[in-house]
């Protein structure tokens, strides 16, 4: 009985030490970047705005970035909250303030590596109190030559760039 308990120490004490190693291993490799959303002039509230990872279909797949911390208007950026609903996470880790006219914003993203180069794109969806919302504010093709453009906004962001982290 003794040497038994003694073997299931073990084997436990093993499993302990072994798990985190072998949770890493598993874990995509990611590559991180800076994203500047420069915004233009627009007069009114803070924007709300999504950044999301879109597979190569054209469906989302994961939220990346929410920029507005009030839980209260995700409801505005229509096609984000449908898919959030469907498939709920926790973002709290990913918010930050929402950016008002003619300002900007700095925020760090990460990407699986493997999503580079392979027909994702990432989606800024956009939405302002009381004005019109913009379900592709702007949609970058996630490749090499995509995230080293400057890319134009067509609803309150003026342009996007990124640098790499």
């Amino acid at each position: 009985m003794k040497a038994s308990l003694i073997k299931t120490a073990w084997l436990l004490l093993a499993f302990i030490l072994v798990t985190p190693t072998v949770m890493q291993a598993q874990k995509a490799p990611t590559s991180k970047y800076k994203c500047m959303i420069q915004m233009t002039n627009y007069l009114g509230e803070g924007a709300y705005i999504v950044i999301s990872l879109i597979n190569p279909k054209g469906a989302y797949e994961k939220t990346l970035y929410v920029l507005g911390p009030d839980k209260e208007w995700y409801n505005s950026l229509k096609e984000w909250h449908k898919f959030q609903a469907k498939k709920p996470t926790n973002i709290s880790a990913i918010t930050g303030a929402s950016v008002t006219g003619g300002d900007r914003a700095v925020n760090v993203l990460e990407i699986e590596s493997s999503k580079i180069n392979s027909g994702y794109s990432l989606r800024f969806e956009s939405a302002v109190e009381d004005k019109k919302y913009h379900m592709k504010d702007l949609e970058v093709p996630l490749t090499t030559e995509g995230l080293a453009a400057k890319s134009e906004g067509a609803g309150y962001i003026r342009y996007v760039r990124f640098s790499p982290n």
